[in-house]
């Protein structure tokens, strides 16, 4: 878990300057029919599978923020970085991905883009395909500072 001054500091940021980055990996290896585009893995509008990614993207997009990106690396989410200039991500990946990414960020900040606060959450089990995120932690930190955030989603299940 990060200090709480960087989970505080992202709390203040407005959702709609957030993003949302995750690693393809996450996918179900049986049924997914996610498709590889330029811009990341796109899910099917009809996806009825239960996976870690269905759950994190519909709360982020709950809690209003201003896109997804499902990467199968790096270079692709540094990318998606620079063109929606976040003032705040949250990002879950393996252990050298996170730090590669935070690297990355840095770099690209330094060619004019503001430093966004990060908040990374780190697989609970990674290995390429069929990894694991603790879904509930993920979610917690999606909806911080999101004072609407659970009442949408309480109205929405009730």
């Amino acid at each position: 878990m990060q200090a709480t001054d960087e989970r505080v500091e992202f709390a203040s940021i407005d959702p709609a300057e957030r993003i949302l980055l995750l690693p393809h990996c996450l996918r179900p290896s049986d049924g997914c029919r996610g498709k590889h585009t330029r811009s990341g893995m796109q899910c099917p509008d009809d996806c009825d599978l239960s996976c870690a990614i269905r759950s994190l993207r519909e709360a982020a997009v709950e809690a209003g923020y201003k896109g997804v990106c499902i990467a199968p690396g790096g270079r692709l989410a540094l990318r998606y970085v620079e063109e929606n200039r976040p003032r705040g991500i949250v990002a879950v990946a393996c252990d050298k991905e996170l730090a590669a990414g935070v690297n990355g960020v840095r770099e690209v900040s330094a060619k004019g883009i503001p430093l966004p606060s990060m908040v990374v959450i780190p697989l609970a089990r990674d290995g390429c395909v069929d990894c694991e995120v603790d879904e509930d932690e993920a979610i917690r930190t999606i909806r911080l500072g999101c004072r609407d955030c659970t009442a949408r989603q309480d109205r929405r299940a009730g």
